[in-house]
């Protein structure tokens, strides 16, 4: 039986970089963790999802993800500075360090800090994998019809 939109799905994976560096496994610490989604409803991003469509319990693919299907160009309008005032002072801010921020309706969401300059840091909020090709070894390990 191969997997079709609307199943309940459980997947292996591994997700690196084109330079091979790994940024994401269902291996955490020794212990496999299936990703389990269900097909069609969004919750992985579209080149991930439209990949397990048609595969079978057991098989395994290599895909490679571009960024219009999954997390997108960069969109130079979600750099923003803000006053170094604004941090805590006992940690100093650094180029390339990751930190949450507030909205204004309570939820959080991750940034990363682009570069820091005379009083303002620079904050990218487009997400940390935006713009990059990503490639994941996939494993179909489970699938519910639904």
């Amino acid at each position: 039986m191969a997997a079709k939109i609307g199943d309940k799905v459980s997947v292996e994976y591994e997700g690196r970089f084109e330079s091979g560096e790994v940024f994401d496994s269902s291996n955490k610490e020794g212990e496999i963790v299936p990703l389990v989604f269900i097909i069609g409803s969004g919750q992985v991003i579209k080149g991930f999802e439209e990949s397990v469509v048609g595969m079978e319990e057991g098989e395994e693919r290599e895909i490679t993800v571009s960024p219009e299907n999954g997390y997108g160009m960069p969109i130079p309008e979600l750099k923003k500075g803000f006053s170094r005032d604004i941090f805590p002072k006992e940690e100093e801010p650094k180029e390339g360090m990751m930190i949450v921020m507030n909205t204004s309706d309570g939820q959080q969401i991750p940034a990363r800090i682009d570069s820091v300059k005379e009083g303002v840091v620079i904050i990218d909020l487009n997400h940390p994998l935006a713009g990059k090709n990503l490639i994941f070894k996939i494993k179909l390990t489970k699938i519910e019809s639904s």
